[in-house]
């Protein structure tokens, strides 16, 4: 597949272990352009790139102090483009805190696990399932 069929995924969190192990979970079983950022400022500051889908830490500013947290680059996404869809990710397990996400225009909130990668890769079929149901929806209401 070459990088114009690839799906141009941004990964975003501030633990650099689980960023790269994320990332090359990606890579070995999907085929994915991914770029990897440690802050929301970096994201923000490639958004320019139009990725696909960008999964966001919800704790951004643990390692760094100062920095956007993962609900204030949630909403600056979202401020730049509504149509990105965005999956947040958290250690935390509370269903506050998930739904919080969503009225924040999160698509979908996953908890940081063993199973949070095939859940991530579930999400995103989710996400091109949706999208290529809308293609055809459009063409249709077009010829009506």
């Amino acid at each position: 597949m070459n990088n114009e069929n690839k799906i141009h995924l941004f990964l975003v969190d501030d633990d650099p272990l689980f960023l790269r192990s994320l990332e090359i979970e990606f890579l070995q079983h999907a085929d994915f352009n991914i770029e990897t950022y440690a802050t929301g400022e970096l994201c923000m500051g490639a958004m320019s790139r139009n990725p696909d889908v960008i999964i966001l830490d919800y704790h951004l500013d643990g390692v760094v102090k100062g920095v956007m947290n993962g609900l204030e680059t949630l909403d600056k996404i979202k401020d730049y483009n509504p149509d990105i869809p965005v999956i947040m990710l958290s250690s935390q397990d509370r269903i506050e805190v998930a739904i919080n996400c969503m009225h924040h225009r999160a698509f979908d909130y996953v908890v940081k696990s063993e199973t949070a990668f095939m859940r991530l890769q579930k999400i995103i079929t989710t996400i091109f399932q949706y999208k290529k149901m809308e293609k055809q929806l459009n063409w249709y209401m077009e010829r009506m």
